[in-house]
């Protein structure tokens, strides 16, 4: 899930991730951080999140990893084939 607010040329934006079993680690990975990973912190209902301030006017490639493996899409984006043949999904801003 993800929740946006503009303000100006900026954007808050949270990311929100629910997982269906049990992990050990889940990080956001995008375009505006050179998809550096980013470790999101879990919250006590099990949900994992991360709230970035992200420049307006532009679209954003990213994706979460899980547990350093796994490669998971934002169900609610649209999404791109990417050079490595996985799917990214794309943030508007």
């Amino acid at each position: 899930m993800i929740k946006i607010t503009k303000k100006g040329a900026k954007a808050w934006v949270t990311f929100t991730y629910t997982p269906d079993q049990e992990v050990e680690s889940v990080h956001l990975s995008g375009e505006w951080s050179e998809w550096k990973d980013e470790p999101m912190k879990q919250k006590k209902n099990g949900d994992y999140s991360i709230t970035k301030v992200i420049k307006t006017g532009e679209s954003y490639e990213f994706g979460y990893k899980i547990d350093g493996q796994e490669w998971l899409i934002e169900s609610m984006c649209p999404v791109t084939t990417s050079p490595f043949y996985t799917e990214n999904s794309i943030l508007e801003l």
